[in-house]
């Protein structure tokens, strides 16, 4: 074995090698929405398997997970978008609040990003 093969090896090895942290489930989801169209800005608190409208779409929070101890830190939340007229949903999934580019909402007027969980 070649030394580039036995570092790619080992590379492939530690990037997979992550540990897992243990979480917390908050009671609900804080997030912000964006209409581009008209610049206005939201935060919502939405309670787990409630909902919030702003403007034509409709969030729903499925599930909120913090790191133990830390409901502000790496915050992640399985949300639902439906938008009015629309009968799929038009995101659905996990956004992560310390990466939202990872797995954000792709929609044409409306932004929506996770900021932490709620724990009370």
């Amino acid at each position: 074995m070649s030394r580039l093969t036995g570092l790619f090896i080992f590379m492939l090895f530690a990037t997979s090698a992550v540990a897992q942290l243990a979480t917390t489930n908050g009671t609900g989801v804080n997030v912000r929405a964006l209409d581009k169209l008209t610049g206005k800005v939201q935060d919502l608190q939405i309670a787990e398997s409630q909902s919030a409208k702003v403007g034509r779409i409709t969030i729903t929070a499925n599930e909120c997970r913090y790191p133990d101890g830390n409901a502000a830190g790496e915050a992640y939340a399985s949300l639902t978008v439906n938008e009015v007229g629309k009968e799929a949903p038009v995101f659905q999934g996990w956004m992560i609040a310390s990466s939202p580019a990872l797995n954000a909402m792709d929609h044409q007027r409306y932004d929506v990003w996770v900021l932490r969980c709620t724990t009370s």
